[in-house]
C-alpha cells in the first residue's frame, strides 16, 4: 500500500457536511483507506476572491491505486457528489486534490506531484502540517529546491 495526501475544500452548499461526505466516500472505495484527517479550517478564497470562504482540510490515505488512478477516483467522487466545473478557482461543492503520493515526483499533462501550487497555499499546507508535518516540509523544500514549479 502507498501513502498519499489529499487536500479537500468546499465553499457552497454545506461545506462541512460535504467534506465529511467526501471522507466517507473515499474510505468506502475498495482501494482507498482514510487513515488520518485534519481539522477543518476556514479560509478566504484563493485565485478568484469574489466568492464565499472555503472550508478546507487534509487527509492521509493508503491505497494500492497508482497515482493517476487515485486522481481519477477523487474526480469520480467529486462528480458523484454533484461537482460541475464551471470556472477555474470558482465556487465548488467539493474539491479533492492529490497533493503528494509517497515521495514520488512526476510531471505529466494529467498529474504533477507534488501538487504544483501546494507550496503557495496555506489552506493546503496548514491542514497538511497538522497530520503530516514531514510531508508539508518536503513539499515546501521540493519547490524551493527546483524553483521551476
Amino acid at each position: 500500500m502507498a501513502t498519499a495526501w489529499l487536500s479537500l475544500g468546499a465553499n457552497i452548499g454545506d461545506p462541512a457536511a460535504q467534506l465529511a461526505d467526501a471522507i466517507v466516500r473515499l474510505d468506502a472505495h475498495p482501494q482507498i483507506r482514510v487513515v488520518e484527517q485534519s481539522s477543518v479550517i476556514r479560509t478566504r478564497a484563493w485565485g478568484k476572491t469574489d466568492q464565499p470562504d472555503f472550508a478546507n482540510m487534509a487527509a492521509t490515505v493508503e491505497t494500492d491505486l497508482l497515482p493517476i488512478d487515485l486522481l481519477h477516483a477523487c474526480l469520480d467522487i467529486e462528480r458523484d457528489m454533484g461537482r460541475i466545473r464551471h470556472e477555474v478557482w470558482g465556487p465548488r461543492l467539493i474539491d479533492i486534490d492529490l497533493i503528494a503520493y509517497e515521495r514520488l515526483e512526476m510531471d505529466t499533462t494529467k498529474l504533477i506531484l507534488p501538487h504544483r501550487f501546494a507550496h503557495e497555499r496555506d489552506f493546503v499546507l496548514a491542514p497538511l502540517r497538522e497530520i503530516s508535518p514531514d510531508t508539508a516540509d518536503w513539499i515546501s523544500s521540493r519547490h524551493a529546491k527546483d524553483g521551476k514549479r
